[in-house]
Order: C-alpha cells, then structure tokens, then sequence
C-alpha cells in the first residue's frame, strides 16, 4: 500500500516553510515514527516523522523547497522490503582514516554547508557542529572561515589590497525577527525608561540559600526567576502594562503569560512561561532550562512561542551595560536587563560601592502613560531591592 508522507499543519501565524535535508535515500526502509525530513519556518524547525513503516518509494520535494501545510513530501510503500544491501567488498589495506572523512562529511554537514565549506577550503570534519544531533551548520563553516589561519594548515594568501565580501540569504527565522522587530518599531509608539536596581539583595539570598535550593528542587537558583516574579507583582499593580491593543480596543488580560529571551542557534526565541503568577521560583527556574535545551536542540515547538502578555529580555547575558528593548508585538511592554557592575553609590549620605543593574522598560506610549511606565518600573525595582515585598504582596 503506497502512502503519503504531508507537511504536518502549521500554526495560524505561519504559512511555509523550507525542506531542510532527507534523512533517508529512495529504497531504504523507514520504521513507523522515523523522522524523516525537518522543515524550517520561521518560528521552529518541524519534525516530519514516518507515518508508518515500510520503504521509501518516492521523494516528491527536494532539500531547500518552499512546502505549505498538507502538501505531500514523499510516498512510502508498507508492503515493500529494503532491497538488501549488496556485499561489501573486502578491507582495503588503506587505513580507517583514509575513508573517513567523505562519510563523515556527508553525515555530518547540511547541504549548505558542505557546498560553502568546499568553496572556502574549510575541513568541515574539524568542526564542532552546532546543529541538531552535532550537524555542522552553515554558520560554523562561516565562522571557522573567519578566524584567522594562523594555526590552520598553509593556504594560499589573499591578493593585497582584497575586500572580499560574501552575500548569505537570511534564515527564515532570522526573515521573520527583522520582520517583527522593524514592524513593532513601525506600529507602536516606543518610549524607553530606565532605572537602576541594587542587586546585593537578591545576590545575597541567592548565595545563602542556592545549594539548599538545588538540593531540594533540583535545578539551580538563578536571577531570572526573581525578575519574573517582581514584573508579575507589578503588573498587577498597573495591569495596562500588561494589556495589548486590538485596532482601537485596549485588551486586558487577567494572567500573566511573560515571554523569556533566549539565544539559539538559529537566533533569538521568546518561548512563555503561562500563568507565571501561579509558578513557584523552582517552575520559572526549571521552565527556563527546559526551554533553553529547547532552543539549543531545535525542539522549539510553535506552541511554546505563542501568546504573552510581557517580555523579558537579558542583554546583560552579554556585557550589555544599556540598551532600549524593542516590544515584541502584539504586546506593550517589555523590560531588559543588563549587566551588573560594582559602583559607587550613596546610601544615607555615605558613598558605598554596590553591585547595580540598569533596567530599561521600553513601552508602547499609545496606551501606556508614563507615570504606569515609571511606576511600573519603580515597582520592579522595590520587589528586588526588598524581595520580602513578594512574599508579602506588597
């Protein structure tokens, strides 16, 4: 019985998406369940699983098209048998060594970045790929083109006086983040506060009671959970911060469903933490490290980037001292944090050095006025300089 192997049904918020690369040959045997091909849209990378099993008969799309949902991929025959592989030939007197690379290339690296590797001369069986299962990515080869060949073998030397230049086509979630971004910039009207925050508070309770709380929940204790709960008591105070605009309608949520930032691979994701209000310190903390294995893996599903009503966004991951967020539509505000460093400050007319953070929420002032801005941020300020505040709702 021959069947179809379909694009599964995407989300209302995407339409297509790319064939990445078969994972199987025509004529090999597929087991029910077997992934067989991921496609890219540009919010996840999908799997396509074997629906049942038997043999591959016909790939119908090729690695690299444009595939909508519900289109058929390729045929698989249940009633067929792999064909058995022919006898391999007897050990050659070559070493291992000598025949590995081609397979491991093969095998290792997507069909962009072979292509690109063999145009740059970089060995991609030297590289540490980033992609899913280690596949090298064309952005290792990139990158590893970058450096310099001090250490690499001796290549021929660029003509003096060369510019070279290289043109790279944009993923498609890379495609849809600049399409976001330049649109929320477009449609809403962005105004940045800023504040700072005395971080010793938080630093000191985390230090004292970090290993008891890995101990007993089993995941570590870090600063992001503390941000999620101190925005959620603020938004409660000031819910229009947490509200979104519909045309000319102002929507009120009751939940708090706060986006996180998260690097990957293939660029930033904002995966949700629903009902962040009804979450302990351990769920945030534990939602968090599943997400970010998530993102790392490409296991990202749509479900997870969907909805939210606030975003937070940690540029201090990186050295960011200061920086305005940009309002990841179709919410109204988002909150950044940055970097901490020790600075002189005075504290009852004394000058003492403390770990400080600048805080930046960026908002979008057609709904939102500044004093709720303000407020809103003095509120996050107060519940991480006197986190007693968040067991107290105060």
């Amino acid at each position: 019985m021959i069947i179809d192997v379909k694009v599964p049904m995407l989300s209302e918020s995407v339409s297509e998406g790319t064939l990445l690369e078969w994972k199987k040959k025509v004529g090999e045997a597929v087991a029910r369940d077997e992934i067989l091909i991921d496609i890219e849209t540009d919010k996840v990378v999908l799997e396509v699983p074997s629906p049942q099993a038997g043999v591959l008969v016909e790939i119908v799309a090729q690695d690299g098209e444009t595939v909508v949902a519900d289109q058929v991929l390729a045929r698989i025959d249940t009633a067929a048998t792999a064909a058995a592989d022919a006898p391999a030939p007897a050990p050659a007197e070559a070493t291992p060594a000598a025949a590995a690379p081609d397979a491991a290339q093969n095998n290792a690296a997507m069909p962009a970045a072979a292509k690109l590797a063999a145009e740059t001369g970089v060995d991609v069986n030297a590289l540490q790929g980033s992609g899913r299962d280690g596949r090298v990515l064309k952005e290792d080869v990139q990158n590893a083109a970058a450096k310099p060949a001090a250490a690499a073998a001796p290549a021929v030397a660029l003509p003096a006086g060369a510019r070279p230049e290289e043109r790279v086509p944009m993923s498609r979630l890379r495609a849809r983040v600049a399409e976001r971004l330049l649109a929320s910039q477009q449609e809403n009207a962005i105004l940045t506060t800023f504040n700072e925050v005395n971080m010793k508070p938080i630093m000191d309770l985390r230090a004292k009671y970090k290993e008891k709380f890995e101990k007993e929940h089993g995941v570590k204790l870090g600063f992001m959970s503390f941000f999620v709960k101190a925005a959620v008591a603020a938004l409660k105070k000031y819910p229009v911060v947490n509200a979104s605009v519909d045309g000319k309608d102002i929507v009120y949520h009751g939940y708090f469903d706060i986006g996180i930032a998260i690097g990957s691979p293939r660029g930033l994701v904002v995966p949700i933490l629903r009902d962040a209000d009804q979450m302990s310190i351990a769920d945030i903390e534990q939602a968090i490290v599943d997400y970010a294995k998530k993102a790392k893996d490409g296991k990202i599903a749509i479900e997870d980037l969907t909805g939210g009503t606030f975003s937070i966004t940690n540029g201090g991951t990186f050295g960011s001292m200061m920086s305005t967020p940009i309002i990841n539509p179709p919410q109204s505000a988002i909150l950044g944090m940055h970097a901490t460093k020790e600075r002189a400050v005075v504290e009852n007319g004394q000058v003492v050095v403390r770990p400080m953070m600048y805080l930046a929420l960026s908002y979008d002032h057609r709904i939102i006025d500044g004093r709720e801005a303000v407020l809103t941020l003095v509120a996050i300020k107060d519940a991480l300089e006197d986190p007693a505040r968040l067991l107290l709702d105060l």
